[in-house]
């Protein structure tokens, strides 16, 4: 199984990481890997909405594409910052929940935990 970076990622790294790790929902993502994939995310998704209007479902498409990466990342995040995955789903709480997960993705690592070494070690 990969083996998560002991350094912090660049972007091209973290978008080559995004897409290798899609559905990897166990071990841990530092904060650079997740942060570098969430820019070039909407990066691709605020070009995509300005396509003209007949090219408007590749904004859709590109929403699925990205729908279990996206997932698989924040629950690594998480486990990164000491948290179950069950976390994410405090984001059916309205508002509230996004900010309580965006402080914990804004965390940085925790020392050893249940879900690998810590990363920066």
């Amino acid at each position: 199984m990969y083996e998560t970076p002991k350094h912090s990622v660049g972007f091209l790294e973290a978008v080559a990481l995004f897409f290798s790790r899609y559905t990897d929902f166990s071990g841990r993502s530092r904060r650079s890997e997740y942060w570098w994939a969430f820019l070039f995310n909407t990066i691709v998704a605020t070009v995509l909405a300005f396509l003209p209007e007949g090219l408007a479902f590749l904004s859709g498409l590109w929403s699925l594409v990205i729908l279990v990466p996206s997932l698989a990342l924040c629950i690594r995040r998480l486990h990164d910052v000491g948290k179950s995955g069950w976390w994410y789903l405090f984001l059916l709480i309205p508002l509230v929940g996004g900010i309580i997960l965006l402080v914990q993705f804004c965390k940085d690592s925790t020392e050893d935990n249940q879900w690998g070494p810590d990363p920066k070690a």
